[in-house]
């Protein structure tokens, strides 16, 4: 591989809080475990690596090969300071994954996209921002008794509210301001959640690299560890892989790393509830070859 004029091969995309480590916070800490171990897994092949805020306005975006979105955890509360970057970058710099897979999976309207292709995804409303939706009546038309209300352009659970029929008049004043500048999804609340939470399966190259399963802690919903979630080995069965095998080629393109999230609908039958193709969490710390394999797959994607 040619140095050409790149002062780097590899840069790691992040953003601001996770720039440095901060002793005696976990959270943090398991970040930089991944990130090490995918750096020290390209350093095996000789590539020059560094790790970068994704809005640092002092860095030249030139000097670098290729770019790997790994912890841009705060894209969806930047979004239009983050989409201008991008769109100025794309040019300067090679994006991993590729720039059209990025555009399609901001949006959470790739789950009607999925569907409309065969894969199953929970049921749902799309609702453009400013669509004016009489949420009250959507929620009377479902015939569902609990509903999750989310943007469509999100991460982290923000602004993501579990309620029943019952309490549909309690969410309307926050569903209309939120509505006036987002869009926003309505969802049928899967009750497996509770129970079974939400299991996330890593692809490499488009094939299973490992799972682990997120539950929520007791009284809750959200299974993310902000929120007190906890994290368990998972091994999923043939047709759980398959699944995510069959979401990923419905996909603009193969991405190179992705995460399927699966959850059970009230069939007891397992759909997409998330794919993650941006800067999806892959528990490099847990799964140190998968490390190893992203490094190879990085590797191919530089000599193509």
């Amino acid at each position: 591989m040619s140095a050409g004029n790149f002062h780097w091969d590899i840069c790691l995309l992040t953003e601001p809080r996770f720039l440095n480590r901060i002793p005696g916070n976990d959270y943090i800490e398991n970040i930089f475990r991944d990130e090490d171990a995918l750096l020290a897994a390209l350093e095996k092949h000789n590539l020059r690596c560094t790790r970068v805020s994704w809005d640092d306005p002092n860095f030249d975006w030139k000097t670098v090969r290729v770019s790997v979105f790994r912890t841009t955890w705060d894209y969806f509360e930047r979004l239009d300071e983050f989409l201008d970057w991008f769109q100025k970058t794309r040019h300067l710099t090679s994006f991993l994954n590729d720039p059209q897979l990025i555009e399609w999976n901001l949006n959470k309207a790739y789950l009607w996209d999925l569907l409309s292709r065969g894969i199953p995804v929970p049921s749902g409303f799309y609702l453009g921002a400013g669509s004016g939706a009489d949420l009250k009546e959507l929620c009377r038309l479902s015939g569902w008794r609990k509903f999750v209300l989310k943007p469509a352009v999100s991460g982290t659970a923000r602004h993501t509210y579990q309620f029943s029929e019952e309490e549909v008049s309690r969410m309307l004043p926050t569903f209309e301001t939120l509505n006036i500048s987002e869009a926003m999804i309505l969802q049928e609340f899967q009750e497996s959640v509770l129970t079974e939470g939400e299991v996330s399966l890593v692809m490499l190259g488009g094939k299973f690299s490992h799972a682990v399963r997120k539950q929520a802690k007791p009284g809750d919903f959200r299974v993310q560890d902000d929120f007190g979630g906890t994290l368990h080995p998972y091994s999923p069965d043939q047709q759980e892989i398959r699944l995510a095998e069959q979401a990923l080629q419905k996909c603009p393109a193969l991405p190179l790393y992705a995460r399927v999230d699966l959850i059970w609908d009230k069939h007891n039958k397992s759909c997409v509830s998330e794919l993650e193709l941006i800067e999806p969490e892959l528990w490099f710390r847990l799964h140190p070859e998968a490390a190893d394999r992203m490094a190879e797959l990085i590797v191919q994607s530089i000599r193509n």
